[in-house]
């Protein structure tokens, strides 16, 4: 490898994180002038139940700690790419070309799901602190929010399909496996299963840590497979997440919320597929691995919902997702954000070294 691909690795992490840390106070300032922060706890489940310890838990109204701290990220992001671009074609020179991270094949469509998905987050996010929508506390209803979710990686997997003629995934001693048209509905499914995990956005510092470990898992991955502008591309998202975590660790100065979650996820799945056979690797079938907090915040969800449904209201967990049962049964806050950091590291150590191998 090239001291010049190093550079463009992680050059655009550093852009991000200096943008991301140079704009926080100008958007926090807006965002508690406005008060954008929920004026009410969540009163119900996702089932319509009473959700007492929920509430106990969350009390929004009492906190006044902003939602929408997501911006922070892909504006981060989408800023670095454009500052590289532009320096590229204004001043152009076998560095700065070389340095230009934006390309058709690695990184447009992630880079379009970034803001696209975060501008609908954005919408849900205003939404919900000014009480208005469908959903019962305010916001886009889950249809509306899973739909867009679809909308958009429907869009992307009819690009890999139609415009990267990418129909398979690998899997570890099977090879390339041939889902022929099924790639979209099976692209469109995972990424619906990876957006499920953006519900770990609940404590402070919880969500920042762990897809910043993600996304960097992935990067190392996409420099592995030579994708050095997807492996730029990642670092960027890292660098923004950074930022983003400067001042989301205890006491919260905002939350990531819908526009950093949906952005987020929705990204992280495509990128997956870009690692995948695309590039002869693995990334999607890792993805469970990396991306087990994600999952397993999920899964928490589905697990309790599908309890009380079959078994007459009895839970699994004191409250779903599974990290704020913990804060239930009485473990601080930043001892639960502390271990899944750790849980996530180490996932992503696996995750990472059995897509080299595989």
């Amino acid at each position: 490898m090239q001291l010049i691909d190093v550079i463009k690795v992680f050059l655009p992490s550093i852009i991000s994180f200096a943008i991301g840390i140079a704009i926080t106070p100008t958007v926090a300032n807006y965002l508690y002038s406005h008060k954008m922060w929920k004026k009410k706890s969540v009163p119900k489940t996702l089932d319509g139940r009473e959700a007492p310890i929920s509430q106990s838990l969350h009390r929004d109204e009492q906190k006044k700690t902003p939602r929408m701290g997501g911006v922070i990220i892909w504006i981060s992001v989408i800023s670095a790419t454009l500052i590289i671009w532009l320096v590229s074609k204004i001043h152009p020179t076998l560095l700065t070309d070389k340095l230009d991270f934006t390309s058709r094949s690695q990184t447009w469509i992630p880079l379009g799901a970034l803001l696209f998905g975060g501008l609908i987050g954005l919408i849900d996010d205003v939404m919900a602190v000014t009480e208005t929508g469908d959903h019962i506390a305010g916001g886009l209803s889950l249809k509306k929010r899973l739909a867009a979710v679809v909308l958009i990686s429907g869009f992307c997997a009819f690009w890999f399909y139609f415009k990267l003629a990418v129909s398979a995934v690998n899997l570890p001693f099977i090879g390339v496996v041939t889902l022929g048209w099924l790639f979209i509905p099976f692209f469109i499914i995972v990424t619906l299963a990876i957006y499920s995990g953006g519900v770990i956005d609940g404590l402070d510092g919880l969500s920042g840590g762990v897809f910043a470990t993600i996304f960097t898992a992935y990067g190392i991955i996409a420099l592995y497979q030579n994708q050095v502008d997807l492996a730029a591309f990642c670092t960027a998202v890292v660098g923004g997440i950074l930022a983003f975590l400067w001042f989301n660790i205890p006491p919260a100065r905002f939350y990531m919320s819908e526009t950093g979650t949906m952005a987020l996820t929705i990204t992280l799945a495509i990128v997956a597929f870009m690692t995948d056979s695309i590039a002869g690797g693995f990334g999607v079938i890792v993805l469970p691995i990396i991306a087990f907090p994600l999952a397993i915040s999920s899964l928490s969800v589905i697990i309790q919902l599908t309890s009380k449904k079959l078994r007459n209201g009895k839970k699994v967990f004191l409250v779903a997702p599974i990290h704020h049962h913990f804060e239930a049964i009485g473990w601080p806050s930043y001892k639960v954000v502390m271990r899944f950091w750790i849980i996530s590291v180490i996932c992503a150590i696996v995750g990472v070294t059995l897509a080299l191998i595989g």
